[in-house]
């Protein structure tokens, strides 16, 4: 089949799919049955997206709060919901999320895809270091193990150093957690003596969260460290788990097709850019009928793609993974910088452990700032200092201020990771 003959194939299943889940939530569904009208609600190609209007992190959120505690955009009664969870509230007040027990099961079809693609099989041994707290993260993917056949461990509650230890006597082959704290315990594992690559059976890591593991320098560090093949993935509590890196690691993440609409937009005007633009990642659910997202501007900065894949997967591809948010671009000295591009040059460096980005005003001009701790053994850390200023300089144009402090002095992290700061 060409690639064109593909692409229809897919597009007919998306808008099956997705006038079938129309006709399911717009009778009952307070939240899109005021936002979406009959007349725009009648697509007959996916062309007409436009029709209907975008929905906005703001929008479930003033819709919450209106009617608290979980808001209209449900199409069932409350007695029908089995699941609840929240976003993780960096970027401001929580949402809570209700999931049915069909919509349970999408998502973990959805994390089976992810799974597999990357090469997980039934007799894999899956090791999630996760706190399983209402943040959403890593439970549909402990929902996809058992989908997958494999068998699942719980890293919930147990210390770096548990967790450590249990990776090893449980002979996991599997680690899923976020790309930071796959580098903590690797620099943990480290300072106790352990050699991952050669006393852990782990092969592959599969990480969420941050788009870490889709920087080229981050997923280095995390193979060296582990000695296993790094996998990214892309999702949300409000979308789900809608991307997922092959084994043939084409540089980017595949948009799983037959479960999501993927529409990339100018943030500015909301009209589509071409293939191989920059611009922001809106996505449509076509599973979660219990409480769905049409259209839903996720804030990602994203790079489209149809090219050929190895994999054979007709998909839309995201090269470079998840690149930034949106609103995290920073223009220092005229220069446009995400915190993504810093964080890649960081990686290149074996002696830092961790930062901090920091940005603020002086003379009225935005100024850089970055942070660095340095790993224990780190012989020199003026000269580290000067590298990482000389090499910041040469590969983004950039000037910062550069410091390092004791190791140990920055924070940690088990989920989502703040090294970005805005003063």
């Amino acid at each position: 089949m060409s690639t064109t003959e593909n692409r229809k194939s897919i597009e007919e299943q998306q808008l099956k799919k997705f006038q079938r889940m129309l006709e399911t939530i717009l009778p009952t569904n307070e939240f899109y049955r005021r936002k979406i009208s009959r007349a725009a609600a009648n697509l007959t190609s996916l062309a007409e997206l436009s029709k209907i209007p975008f929905t906005i992190k703001s929008d479930l959120v003033e819709d919450q709060a209106k009617h608290p505690p979980f808001g209209t955009d449900l199409t069932y009664p409350a007695e029908r919901y089995i699941r609840i969870h929240q976003t993780s509230g960096t970027t401001g007040r929580p949402i809570y999320w209700l999931d049915t027990d069909e919509s349970w099961e999408w998502w973990g079809e959805c994390w089976k895809t992810i799974f597999l693609a990357a090469g997980v099989r039934p007799e894999d041994r899956i090791y999630f270091a996760f706190s399983f707290g209402p943040f959403i993260g890593f439970w549909s993917g402990w929902e996809g193990a058992r989908k997958v056949g494999a068998l699942a461990i719980s890293g919930g509650s147990q210390s770096t150093a548990q967790r450590l230890k249990a990776i090893i006597d449980y002979q996991a082959t599997v680690v899923v957690c976020t790309p930071t704290y796959a580098l903590h315990m690797a620099a943990e594992a480290r300072k106790a003596g352990m050699d991952l690559a050669g006393d852990s059976r782990v092969r592959i890591t599969v990480h969420a969260g941050e788009p870490g593991a889709s920087i080229p320098s981050t997923k280095k560090r995390i193979e060296e460290g582990w000695g296993a093949k790094c996998y990214d993935h892309a999702g949300g509590t409000e979308v789900g788990a809608f991307a997922f890196e092959c084994e043939g690691q084409p540089g980017g993440l595949h948009i799983n097709e037959l479960e999501f609409i993927a529409e990339v937009i100018n943030p500015e005007t909301g009209e589509a850019v071409k293939e191989g633009q920059r611009g922001e990642l809106v996505m449509t659910n076509l599973g979660r009928v219990g409480s769905p997202v049409i259209r839903y501007r996720t804030g990602d900065l994203v790079q489209p793609s149809f090219k050929p894949c190895s994999c054979g997967r007709p998909f839309m591809l995201l090269e470079g993974g998840v690149l930034g948010r949106i609103d995290d671009m920073i223009i220092v000295r005229g220069v446009n910088v995400f915190p993504s591009a810093i964080e890649n040059v960081m990686r290149e460096f074996a002696e830092i452990e961790e930062f901090r980005i920091e940005t603020f005003l002086r003379e009225e001009l935005c100024e850089l700032k970055v942070t660095l701790e340095p790993r224990p053994d780190c012989e020199s850390t003026d000269a580290l200092g000067e590298r990482v200023s000389r090499r910041l300089r040469e590969r983004l144009a950039l000037r910062p201020q550069v410091e390092t402090v004791a190791p140990g002095t920055l924070p940690r992290f088990e989920l989502k990771a703040k090294r970005f700061f805005k003063l």
